[in-house]
């Protein structure tokens, strides 16, 4: 006999527990789905409402069913380069809108179309 057989049926009993829990917040979460569907929100107020409770479920499952709650610093490496990421791809765009490279002479110059002789 194993002498921490103990603790290891209790950590079986608490992660499934755990795994329970989940599941029935995933089920409201789905349920909280269906009934916002059917109030038929504005478009723009809809999309974040969805977003929110996607969010929320895609949080669950990715911490607890896909174990990545124990990889803290691998998530935070991981979310620190995706913020990263999204500010160079929000910046890149702002950097070259007052830009004139690949702009068309006629575009960039249209007050000497209008000179007549």
């Amino acid at each position: 006999m194993r002498p921490h057989m103990h603790s290891d049926q209790a950590s079986i009993k608490k992660s499934i527990r755990t795994y329970m829990m989940i599941g029935a917040a995933l089920f409201v979460f789905t349920g909280i789905t269906v009934a916002v569907n059917q109030v038929h929100l504005a478009v723009p107020l809809a999309i974040t409402v969805a977003l929110i409770i996607a969010t929320m479920k895609g949080s669950m499952v990715a911490s607890v069913f896909m174990h990545l709650s124990h990889e803290k610093k691998w998530i935070y490496g991981a979310l620190i380069l995706t913020v990263i990421g999204f500010a160079i791809l929000m910046l890149v765009p702002s950097l070259t809108i007052n830009d004139s490279i690949g702009t068309p002479i006629h575009v960039a110059a249209p007050a000497a179309a209008h000179t007549t002789h």
